[in-house]
């Protein structure tokens, strides 16, 4: 039986009728057309589905979308501003560290928050703010450069 729910997703309120056991992943894709954000492996270990909830980096194929009424809930569409890209993302673009793409707005929403936690942080920070985040296309070193570089961007803006 479904359950009306109001949820807060990129700063648009919208009631939406759920399953007791839909996740958030399943809400914003598949009723909000919200598609940057992606489905991996639905165990937890991939990080594909990362989104904001409330400013903190949640995984939204364990997080039920009954559990996110009344919170801010941001997905990797809401990362850029009218004024263009984040400087992750596209540091991202310049440092070639999309590959194939699907993992890229989990690493996206880790390293956003890694910003805005720790706007110094050494390599290995990185690595770690972004361990929960699994790419199945490069070895990491384009994605941890392109972290490094819109530090350096976003400290000389």
């Amino acid at each position: 039986m479904k359950m009306l729910v109001n949820l807060d997703v990129n700063d648009h309120c919208r009631q939406v009728g759920i399953l007791p056991s839909d996740t958030i992943l399943d809400v914003v894709r598949h009723q909000m057309g919200l598609t940057g954000t992606k489905r991996g492996c639905d165990m937890g270990t991939c990080g594909c589905c990362a989104v904001l909830i409330d400013g903190r980096p949640v995984l939204g194929c364990l997080t039920l979308a009954a559990d996110c009424e009344g919170k801010r809930i941001q997905t990797i569409e809401a990362i850029a501003t009218d004024e263009g890209l984040h400087p992750v993302q596209k540091a991202f673009e310049e440092c070639g560290a999309t590959q194939c793409g699907y993992c890229t707005p989990g690493f996206i929403i880790a390293s956003k928050v890694l910003f805005e936690e720790n706007p110094t942080f050494s390599r290995e920070e990185i690595a770690y703010a972004l361990s929960g985040n699994m790419c199945r296309c490069t070895g990491y070193k384009k994605i941890l450069d392109a972290v490094e570089k819109a530090a350096k961007d976003i400290q000389a803006a």
